[in-house]
Formats: structure tokens, C-alpha cells, sequence
């Protein structure tokens, strides 16, 4: 069989080479499948380049790993309807059992760092947090596992697949097209405005919310905090102080949202940790540090109801799609 000559082969690789050559920002007027590309490949790096210190058990590793995991789940809400299609379920379903994995470990760092910063050197404690770094040794060989398991593999090669070339990028019917086609910045004014009016319309509330409603409180928080920052290449001169001055307002409430978050997980894991210890649990009971990270998320949410943030001329929507 004779070669393929030096022309065919070009002709063959030639789409592929323009798919991977993305621009190395995202503009306004960029139409929202390259700009999913953009924002996805990105975390997905990210995903990649904490695997082998999250393997090795370094906590930071772990906490970033996560971060990126969860940036990277945003941007697949964030782009819904368009990259909603019969692969999706299947990519979601794997970053959510990669989120559960990782969780675990995270919770037991947050929580052990919590009682060592509360106890004092208090011997019954110190025994006490034998048997939590046992569990979370425990945990963090379960994770090691799952890290460099097959499943993780897939999850991986079939996420960068589906992000570059899955059904969503083909499909042929208008509104499939319509979709694709939509600046970035007219589809993240209108989903940036939609995320925030549900925010800010819960966080009104919050004060009377229980701790399953104040937890997903915080998702949307961190959901609309963590979008904003994945479009900063969009932000400018006064625009770029606004998204900064927005984020802090989003940040602080979160920064409380969290800490609330993660006493109600230390509660849990100290009560299914410590039979023998009931007690244990009270520590992450604290009625007068609640009151006041409710009042800090309050009043942030307070600060960013007045901002008035998402305004159709910060991120230019009536910008022509570039090609």
C-alpha cells in the first residue's frame, strides 16, 4: 500500500490543529463554544496538576485539587443548555464521584486543624486526635487508590474528550447552533444576572435557614464567586474595580458560609468518630461565633444587594462574535 502523501496527511490533521489552537484569553465578543473550551481546559489542568501531590498527602495539593474540581463543575452549569447533551450525565456523574473522594479527606484536615487550634495542648485531646489521624491516614489511602485507579484515568481522558469534541459541538438544530454561536458576554450577563437575583433573594433569608439550606446557600455562592472569576480576561479599567469589589462582598460571605459549613461537618465527624466521647462534638458548637459569621455574611450580602453588579455594559453584550 503506497504512503499517504505529505498533502493527505496535512488535509486530515488540519481540523484537529484548529481545534486545539484556542485563543489564550476570553473576549466579550468570543462565541460561547470556544469560550467553554477556553474556561474547561483550563480547570481541568488544574485538576491534572494537583494529582500527584493530593497522592502524596499534601493538604494544599488537596485543597486545590478541589478548587479546581469545583471551577471546573461551574463552568458545565454556568454553559447549560448548550453542553447539555447524552454525554453529559455520564462526565457529571464521574466529577461528582471524584468530588466524594476527595471530600472525605478535606473534611478531616479542616476539622483536625480546628481542634488542634482549640485545644491547648490538652492532653485528652491530643489522644483524642490519635484516633482522628488514623481515620484520616485511613482516608487518604482510599483516596491514593482512587487517584491512580482506571476509573480516574477514564474520568479524565473522557472529560478533556467531551469538553473538545463531544455531541454538544455538533449538533445541528438551531437553537444547538443558536447557542453555540451567542457571544460570551451576552450568555454571561444573562446567567450572571440570573445566578445573582436567586443568591441574593435566598441570602434575605438566611438568618431563619437550616444548616442543609445554609449549605446550599453557599453552593450558589461559591457557584456565582467562582464564574466571576473564571471571566476575568472580560473585566477592564472600571469594570475590572467593580468585579473586584463584588468579589469581596461574594468572598467574605463565603469565607463565613464556610467556617459555619465546616463545624456542622466537624460536628458530624466528631459524633460518627468519637462513640466513646460524645462530647467531642460540642467543640465545634458555638452559638456566639455562629451569630457573628451570620452577621458578616449578612451584612456582605447587604453590601453586594446595593453594588447592583451585573450590568450589560461591564461585559459588553451587543459585541459582534469573533470567528
Amino acid at each position: 500500500m503506497a504512503r499517504p502523501s505529505t498533502s493527505s496527511t496535512a488535509a486530515r490533521v488540519k481540523p484537529a490543529a484548529r481545534r486545539n489552537a484556542l485563543p489564550g484569553r476570553l473576549s466579550p465578543g468570543m462565541v460561547c463554544d470556544t469560550a467553554f473550551r477556553i474556561i474547561a481546559r483550563r480547570h481541568l489542568a488544574a485538576v491534572r496538576a494537583q494529582h500527584d501531590g493530593t497522592c502524596r498527602g499534601d493538604p494544599e495539593a488537596l485543597h486545590q485539587i478541589r478548587i479546581a474540581l469545583t471551577h471546573l463543575r461551574t463552568a458545565i452549569r454556568f454553559f447549560s443548555p448548550m453542553v447539555d447533551d447524552a454525554l453529559r450525565p455520564e462526565v457529571w456523574t464521574e466529577l461528582k464521584w471524584l468530588n466524594s473522594q476527595l471530600g472525605m479527606v478535606r473534611d478531616l484536615d479542616v476539622a483536625i486543624e480546628r481542634v488542634i487550634a482549640e485545644s491547648g495542648g490538652e492532653l485528652t485531646v491530643i489522644a483524642e486526635l490519635q484516633h482522628w489521624d488514623e481515620k484520616r491516614a485511613e482516608s487518604h489511602r482510599q483516596l491514593a487508590r482512587a487517584l491512580q485507579s482506571a476509573r480516574y484515568r477514564h474520568l479524565v481522558a473522557q472529560t478533556s474528550a467531551w469538553i473538545e469534541s463531544g455531541p454538544w459541538s455538533t449538533r445541528r438544530s438551531k437553537e444547538a447552533i443558536r447557542l453555540r454561536r451567542c457571544t460570551l458576554a451576552g450568555h454571561a450577563t444573562a446567567k450572571l444576572t440570573e445566578w445573582e437575583k436567586t443568591l441574593l433573594k435566598k441570602a434575605r433569608k438566611l438568618r431563619k435557614l437550616d444548616v442543609e439550606k445554609r449549605h446550599k446557600l453557599r453552593l450558589l455562592n461559591k457557584r456565582l464567586t467562582y464564574s466571576i472569576e473564571s471571566l476575568e480576561d472580560l473585566f477592564a479599567d472600571e469594570s475590572l474595580t467593580k468585579q473586584q469589589s463584588i468579589l469581596k462582598q461574594l468572598r467574605k460571605a463565603q469565607k463565613s458560609l464556610g467556617r459555619l459549613n465546616d463545624d456542622a461537618r466537624g460536628q458530624t465527624l466528631a459524633a460518627s468518630l468519637n462513640e466513646a466521647v460524645p462530647e467531642a462534638g460540642i467543640r465545634f458548637l458555638n452559638r456566639k461565633r455562629e451569630k457573628k459569621l451570620l452577621r458578616t455574611a449578612s451584612r456582605a450580602y447587604r453590601k453586594l444587594d446595593k453594588a447592583k453588579p451585573f450590568r450589560s455594559a461591564d461585559l459588553a453584550p451587543d459585541a459582534e462574535p469573533e470567528d
